[in-house]
């Protein structure tokens, strides 16, 4: 026999239920907080025509302005310089201009066939603000790091969940749920199914929400890049205007990316021109156009529907409007894909409604799980005590634990430094009085 089956299963479950009670403990505030802004988020499209309608929904004609005219007058209107236009697929829609101003950034909103300003107002709107909820941008950029190991650990905590909630022999309580709201049963119940019902749901938009976290998601840009996993080699450079890395208006894998040089010194096309190349180039369909840096350089224009193997974009030379380089899917390495895939199911995009409404569950479900976790802990609490779980005699019985936990802080070295700190705390709390911080004691 080895150690670990030497270890009782008491202790081993003892193990299983401290890890995941302390990690519910840290991490649900902010995994309730990017579940109920993630669920917004998936029905974007519809909340902003609700939310803005006024600034978003024009009355729909066969005439239409030109974009040197929704820049001119957007910059007008809010001050600033038009870095970016994204130029909707539908006639009854505005245009929206993302503006640098002295105030800091912009959005402005344009009708395209009047050429009338609606609006001046916050990056994205209401839904900007949703994702910088979302990935506590909000905060600052060091609290996005927050959210990669928020992520890693909800991972930790399916895995301990379904350890807990594995049968054992038992019948009740295993797809059903006893009791009534008044007994702690019913709510123990509630989040143990639940939890298992959308487990893997909570597991794949924390895995691929990594992407976008600071450290992880630019890591993981390089090394698939280098590996030549990534986003597709760039084109041959021309002597003149080379780009910068952008980090949005282009899918993930080419955020990191500079957009290809413009082979034209002094010469330079106009918006109106450069508008036209693009939908000859076959965006036709709305896309959105990130303005060149320098005089003459390089304009790219990103088609980014819901389907990921549709998207595109095209870099188009400042000087004559040829296309420089035209990239899809299709050029993407495999680990590009896979993560483009998943970002666009992440965002409910792939698959329509059905995409979205699973999505929708998992969010639903993290708030399930979260109110039953804090339902229950109130209930079983001895009064003024945080009630946690014993921890194990036996230190073996945590091996099968750090199966689980060590490949995910080896994957995710943020995860992996928080899993040190919780070390160091556990053995913290096994050396002060268990009669203060222990329920059972």
């Amino acid at each position: 026999m080895t150690e670990a089956r030497q270890t009782p299963a008491g202790e081993v479950y003892r193990a299983f239920w401290r890890w995941h009670f302390y990690a519910g403990l840290l991490v649900l505030p902010v995994l309730m907080l990017l579940a109920l802004t993630g669920g917004l988020y998936l029905f974007k499209d519809e909340l902003t025509v609700i939310a803005q309608r006024p600034l978003t929904v024009v009355a729909d004609g066969p005439g239409a302005t030109r974009p040197s005219a929704w820049i001119a007058q957007a910059e007008v209107a809010a001050g600033g310089k038009v870095r970016q236009l994204v130029i909707p697929a539908r006639g009854d829609r505005s245009v929206q201009l993302a503006l640098d101003t002295d105030d800091g950034a912009r959005t402005a909103y344009v009708d395209p066939h009047t050429g009338r300003v609606l609006g001046v107002g916050a990056p994205g709107g209401l839904m900007g603000l949703v994702k910088r909820l979302h990935s506590l941008d909000i905060a600052g950029p060091a609290a996005n790091l927050l959210v990669e190991v928020v992520a890693g650990w909800a991972i930790v905590l399916v895995a301990t969940g379904v350890f807990l909630w594995w049968p054992r022999g038992r019948g009740g309580g295993v797809v059903t749920v006893r009791g009534a709201p008044a007994r702690r049963v019913f709510w123990r119940d509630l989040h143990a199914v639940t939890g298992v019902f959308a487990g893997l749901v909570i597991v794949f938009l924390a895995a691929t929400g990594m992407p976008w976290s600071a450290f992880w998601g630019k890591e993981a840009r390089q090394l698939t890049t280098q590996a030549g996993w990534g986003r597709p080699r760039p084109p041959v450079a021309q002597p003149h205007h080379a780009g910068e890395a952008q980090t949005e208006g282009v899918p993930w894998a080419l955020q990191a990316r500079a957009a290809p040089a413009s082979g034209h010194g002094h010469a330079s096309l106009g918006v109106d021109a450069v508008v036209e190349r693009a939908r000859a180039a076959g965006l036709t369909d709305g896309f959105t156009l990130t303005l060149p840096k320098t005089h003459g350089g390089t304009w790219t224009a990103a088609y980014m529907p819901d389907q990921v193997e549709r998207t595109r974009t095209v870099y188009l030379d400042g000087g004559d409007g040829r296309v420089i380089a035209d990239l899809g899917y299709r050029d993407f390495g495999p680990a590009a894909k896979v993560i483009e895939w998943g970002i666009a199911v992440h965002q409910g995009q792939q698959f329509g409604l059905a995409n979205k409404l699973v999505m929708l569950a998992g969010c639903v479900a993290v708030w399930l799980l979260g109110v039953s976790a804090i339902v229950m802990w109130w209930k079983r609490r001895p009064k003024g005590r945080l009630a946690a779980p014993v921890p194990p005699a036996d230190r073996r019985a945590s091996l099968g634990l750090l199966a689980i936990v060590l490949p995910l802080a080896v994957f995710y070295p943020l995860v992996g430094a928080s899993l040190a700190a919780a070390l160091s705390v556990d053995l913290i709390l096994r050396c002060l009085s268990p009669r203060r911080l222990e329920a059972g004691a």
